[in-house]
C-alpha cells in the first residue's frame, strides 16, 4: 500500500504535526493482529516524548518499605506510588507468584482503568538493578562493582556519582560517558584517562577544561583539537613549559578551580561547533547520535539503526524502533515505550519491559523468559498472559483482539480529557513519579502549576535533612589541606543548602587527581554536568560562516571555504537555539576548519 504525508492536530498541545509515509509503514510493519493493526498517534512526536519521560525516574532514591518485611529500604519509587515494592533478589525469585493477582477482564471499564488497578496491587521492583557487587546505592543499572549512586548505566567499577556511565572505571562526577578511566566532572566522553571538567572528548589523555577534542594529550582549555599534546587555551607550547603552566595554576584550590572553569566557557565560545554532536554516521539526523545509520529525528544514540523519535538508547543495538525512550543492546521494533528492550523485540505501548522477551503490548516490568503478554505486570516467565493470568494460544489472541476493540469503543479518558484508545500509550497520571523527580524537567522544565494543568503527579515528598555539621564555604581551599576528618562531616551545599558527604574513594580520588573538595551537593552537580547538554528539540537555522569569519566576527577562519567570501548557503536542522550565543558551522565548513 502506497502511503501520502497527513497533516494532523495533537491531542495534547493542539499544534499541527505530520505523520510521514515512513511512519505508516513502520505502523503497518509492527502490526502483528491484521485485524487490529497499529493506529498512527494522535499526539505529536515532541508530546509523546514528554508523556513517555514521566515513567522515568532515574537517578533519585526515596525511602520506603519492603512488602515482605516491613523493613526500610531505599528505593527508585516513593511511597506515594502507593504499590509494594520489594528487594530486586526477592522480586526475580520464586517466593511469590505474579499470576496470583491475575484478573479476569471486565467488559464494563475501560482496559486502562483496569490495567492501572492491577499494577497498584502487583509489587515492583526495588532498584531495577542486576548483578551488583557492593553498590547497593545504585539503581538503573547492571553489572556495577563498589560503585555509589550511580545510575543508567552498566559494566562500571570503582565509580560515584554519574548517570548514564558504561564501561567505565575509577569514574567521579560525570556523564554520558563511556569506555573511560579516571575522568571527572565531564560529559559525553569516549575511550578518555584521566580527562576532567571537558564536553564532547574522544579518545583523550590528561586533558582539562577540554571540548570536542580527538586523539589529545596534555592539552587544558581547548577546543576542536585533533591529535594535539601540550597545549594550552589551544596554544601549542613545549613540554616543558605546558608543565610549567600548569602548575601555576594550582587547580587543586577550589578558588582557582572556579574561576579557570568560567574563563574556558567563555574561551570556547570563540569557536564555531558542528550543528550536530556526533561521529561516524550515516543519514543521521538529531543531536549526539554516533556510530549509527538512518536515525532520524533522535537523541543520544550510539549504535543505533533504523529509528526515529527514538531517545536516550546508548548502549549500541537499537534498531527498527519508532518513538523509544530508554532502550538499547539487541532492542528492535519497540513503539511507543519507555526502558523497554535489551534483547528484547516487538514491544509496543509498554513501560519497563526489557532484558529478554517478545511481543509485549501495554505491560510493565515484565520481561526475561516471558512472551506474548499483554496489559500485565512483573510478569517475568510464562507465555499468553492478560491481565496476569494465563491462556492457551488460541485463548490469548482471541480475547487480546476483543481488548484491542473494547479500547476503542470505550477508550480511558484522562483528566484533561484527553482519549486513550489502542495505540496510545498510558496516561501522565499512571505515573508513579511526581514530574519534577523524573528526567522530564530536563527537557520540559514546568513549574508546579504548570505540571498540574497538564495532568502529571506532583508529590510533595518530605525531604529527610541531616544536621549540617560544615558549611562548603569553611573546607580548606587546597586538597592538599584536607584531612581523613573530612570523611565524618555533613556538608552544607554552596548552592541549595542541601547536606551531602565525601566518601573514602572519592577523597582518595581528589587526592591522587590534585583536585578540590566539591562544595555543591551531588544533585546540584549533577544539575550542572547536565546543563552543557542540549536539548532535543531541532531548530532550522543557516550556517554562520560569512566567508572568511563568522557571522559574529568573533571567528575567523584558517583556511579559505569552498563558498569563497560569500556567506554559506547551507541550511540545517539543529539544537542549537538561534538565540544561543555558539558559533553554529555547517558539516562542510566545520570539517574545514577542524579536521
Amino acid at each position: 500500500m502506497e502511503y501520502k504525508e497527513e497533516t494532523r492536530i495533537c491531542q495534547n498541545c493542539k499544534l499541527k504535526f505530520i505523520i510521514e509515509p515512513d511512519d505508516f509503514l513502520f505502523y503497518e510493519k509492527i502490526s502483528i493482529s491484521a485485524k487490529y493493526k497499529i493506529p498512527a498517534p494522535t499526539w505529536c512526536s515532541e508530546c509523546r516524548f514528554q508523556r513517555r519521560c514521566l515513567f522515568r525516574n532515574e537517578r533519585k532514591l526515596f525511602r520506603n518499605v519492603d512488602g515482605v518485611t516491613g523493613n526500610p529500604i531505599l528505593a527508585l519509587f516513593p511511597p506515594e506510588a502507593k504499590f509494594p515494592i520489594y528487594e530486586d533478589s526477592y522480586w526475580f525469585s520464586d517466593n511469590w507468584d505474579p499470576f496470583s493477582y491475575g484478573i479476569d477482564f471486565d467488559r464494563s471499564k475501560p482496559f486502562l482503568f483496569q490495567l492501572h488497578e492491577l499494577s497498584l496491587k502487583v509489587p515492583h521492583r526495588q532498584l531495577d538493578a542486576t548483578n551488583m557487587v557492593k553498590s547497593d546505592y545504585s539503581g538503573n543499572a547492571d553489572n556495577l562493582k563498589n560503585c555509589y549512586l550511580i545510575f543508567n548505566a552498566s559494566t562500571d567499577e570503582d565509580s560515584a556519582y554519574g548517570n548514564a556511565i558504561d564501561f567505565c572505571k575509577n569514574c567521579f562526577d560525570n556523564s554520558h560517558i563511556t569506555s573511560s578511566e579516571r575522568c571527572y566532572e565531564s560529559f559525553w566522553l569516549n575511550k578518555c584517562f584521566d580527562t576532567h571538567f571537558s564536553s564532547q572528548c574522544d579518545e583523550c589523555v590528561s586533558v582539562y577544561f577540554s571540548k570536542n577534542c580527538t586523539g589529545c594529550s596534555n592539552c587544558f582549555g581547548c577546543v576542536n583539537l585533533r591529535n594535539k599534546s601540550y597545549c594550552y587555551f589551544n596554544e601549542q607550547l613545549s613540554k616543558e613549559k605546558y608543565n610549567e603552566k600548569i602548575k601555576s595554576l594550582n587547580i587543586s584550590k577550589w578558588s582557582n578551580l572556579k574561576e579557570i572553569k568560567e574563563k574556558a566557557n567563555n574561551f570556547w565560545l570563540n569557536f564555531p561547533v558542528k550543528y550536530t554532536q556526533g561521529v561516524k554516521n550515516y543519514n543521521c539526523l538529531g543531536e549526539y547520535i554516533s556510530n549509527s545509520k538512518n536515525v532520524r529525528n533522535s537523541y543520544l544514540i550510539r549504535g543505533g539503526e533504523d529509528l526515529k523519535y527514538v531517545h536516550y538508547s546508548q548502549t549500541p543495538g537499537s534498531k527498527d524502533c519508532f518513538d523509544a525512550t530508554v532502550s538499547g543492546y539487541n532492542s528492535e521494533q519497540i513503539y511507543e515505550s519507555m526502558t523497554c528492550g535489551w534483547n528484547s523485540s516487538q514491544v509496543r505501548f509498554s513501560f519497563e519491559c526489557w532484558d529478554g522477551g517478545i511481543d509485549f503490548e501495554y505491560s510493565m516490568f515484565c520481561g526475561k523468559k516471558a512472551n506474548h503478554i499483554f496489559g500485565s505486570v512483573s510478569v517475568n516467565s510464562g507465555d499468553y498472559v492478560i491481565l496476569n493470568k494465563k491462556y492457551n494460544k488460541e485463548e490469548f489472541y482471541k480475547l487480546r483482539d476483543e481488548i484491542r476493540k473494547h479500547m476503542n469503543d470505550m477508550p480511558y479518558i484522562d483528566s484533561k480529557g484527553r482519549v486513550y484508545k489502542y495505540g496510545e500509550f498510558f496516561p501522565p497520571e499512571f505515573s508513579p513519579f511526581a514530574y519534577n523527580d523524573t528526567i522530564t524537567p530536563e527537557q520540559f522544565p514546568l513549574s508546579k502549576e504548570e505540571i498540574l494543568s497538564y495532568g502529571a503527579n506532583w508529590y510533595e515528598v518530605p525531604k529527610n535533612e541531616y544536621t549540617v555539621s560544615i558549611n562548603s564555604i569553611n573546607i580548606s581551599d587546597d586538597i592538599i589541606d584536607v584531612s581523613d576528618d573530612i570523611l565524618k562531616e555533613i556538608i552544607s551545599c554552596d548552592k541549595c543548602k542541601r547536606a551531602y558527604k565525601i566518601i573514602p574513594n572519592e577523597l582518595q580520588f581528589l587526592r591522587y587527581s590534585k583536585l578540590p573538595i566539591p562544595r555543591y551537593c551531588v544533585d546540584c552537580r549533577h544539575k550542572e554536568r547536565i546543563s552543557q547538554r542540549n536539548k532535543s528539540k531541532l531548530y532550522k537555522r543557516q550556517c554562520c560562516c560569512s566567508g572568511d569569519h563568522s557571522s559574529n566576527s568573533k571567528y575567523s577562519n584558517t583556511i579559505e571555504h569552498s563558498h569563497g567570501k560569500e556567506k554559506c548557503q547551507n541550511e540545517f536542522d539543529t539544537s542549537y537555539s538561534p538565540e544561543r550565543p555558539e558559533i553554529v558551522y555547517c558539516e562542510k565548513c566545520y570539517q574545514q576548519e577542524v579536521y
